[in-house]
């Protein structure tokens, strides 16, 4: 007998089976794509957290379901034997992969106990920035500058985390040192006009220019303005308008450092 007539005297036998593993990955594809649209659209609407891990959880259901239903039927292996096994080589696996495992976990954990929302305006392992998403693995969180930063699950669930607001979250510091004998209350306005004009198109509505006096130095009176960028300005680019727009002032110290 030839390849071909192997073939399908192959196909022939097993017409049945590769019609019944057809049919079941076909559905099982149908279904994930009908119950992650349903499962988004119901998240939106509600207020549970709209994150991927829900719906990757749901996706990975419904093929665990799918294979159980052609492990028998068309591989001739009984799904009781082979989850028997797998409890047996569980361990084994869960050695390997404990950060992974932690990390979906971790990612559970974050969610359900609503530490953590995509939309949430946090500071987390030193990087500041909203909540994208949170996968089954690790979290997204985007910075003002644009960039994402892919944190793990299980980072987050140990590290120490802070809910900032979006007035905090975009504030600018500029340092500055008034010369000895300046009138401070008269520095602050001269300051305050001057950096507001500046700052105008970048500056959050409603958050006017700030000047705080923090200290003493042989050269003056030290303190810091503060200004309040609105979302998706880049800090450097506020800084450097607030500089600029203060530079020549004759009440400030502009002397450069020296080391002494």
């Amino acid at each position: 007998m030839g390849i071909v007539e192997y073939i399908i005297a192959w196909l022939s036998a097993n017409a049945g089976k590769l019609i019944w593993l057809a049919a079941v990955i076909i559905a099982a594809v149908i279904i994930s794509k009908l119950v992650s649209r349903g499962l988004r659209t119901l998240l939106d609407r509600s207020q549970v957290p709209s994150a991927s891990i829900f719906i990757n959880l749901a996706r990975v259901l419904i093929w665990v379901i799918a294979v159980t239903i052609v492990l028998q039927p068309v591989f001739g292996i009984n799904p009781t034997t082979l989850i028997t096994a797998l409890g047996v080589g569980g361990v084994a696996i869960s050695l390997g992969m404990k950060d992974t495992i932690a990390n979906v976990i971790g990612g559970f954990g974050l969610m359900l106990g609503k530490v953590i929302q995509p939309g949430d305006l946090v500071t987390v392992a030193g990087t500041t920035g909203v909540v994208k998403d949170i996968t089954w693995r690790h979290t997204v969180v985007k910075a003002r500058s644009g960039d994402e930063i892919v944190i793990p699950n299980s980072v987050l669930n140990t590290s120490s985390l802070e809910r900032v607001t979006e007035a905090s979250e975009g504030c600018v510091t500029v340092p500055f040192t008034l010369k000895s004998g300046t009138d401070l209350d008269a520095a602050s306005i001269r300051m305050i006009a001057t950096v507001g004009k500046a700052t105008a198109e970048y500056a959050a509505d409603g958050n006017p220019p700030l000047v705080k006096f923090t200290g003493f130095s042989p050269y003056g009176v030290e303190g810091e303005i503060m200004v309040f960028a609105k979302p998706g300005i880049f800090a450097s680019t506020v800084r450097d308008a607030a500089v600029r727009s203060l530079a020549g002032e004759e009440f400030l110290e502009q002397r450069a450092a020296t080391g002494e």
